[in-house]
């Protein structure tokens, strides 16, 4: 599944999870723009994403994840954060700011 359809199904997904409809998001975003989201016609900013997955309560990785799951069927979910986590403990640490380290 290319990756707008499957964003599109993770969010809707994700909505009805929580048991919400398209308009109850319209604090965030038009019910138009939503459904073409989630019918894969466009593709969000992460700033939106954020708003959107704030709106409806969840983190937007788990809105990512969800779509990565759905545009791979082969991957399951402990594959895919078993490499996440690998990625994540192999980057460089950030350098510390000043406040850190007078601490």
């Amino acid at each position: 599944m290319e990756l707008k359809k499957a964003l599109g199904m993770a969010l809707r997904r994700a909505r009805k999870s929580k048991q919400l409809s398209q308009e109850d998001l319209t604090g965030v975003s038009s019910q138009t723009y939503l459904s073409m989201l989630e019918g894969g016609a466009k593709w969000p900013t992460l700033e939106k994403l954020d708003a959107i997955a704030s709106a409806m309560g969840v983190h937007p990785l788990t809105i990512l994840a969800d779509c990565y799951l759905l545009s791979d069927e082969s991957l399951t979910l402990d594959e895919l954060f078993s490499r996440i986590r690998t990625e994540l403990s192999q980057r460089e640490a950030p350098p510390k700011s000043a406040a850190q380290s007078s601490a």
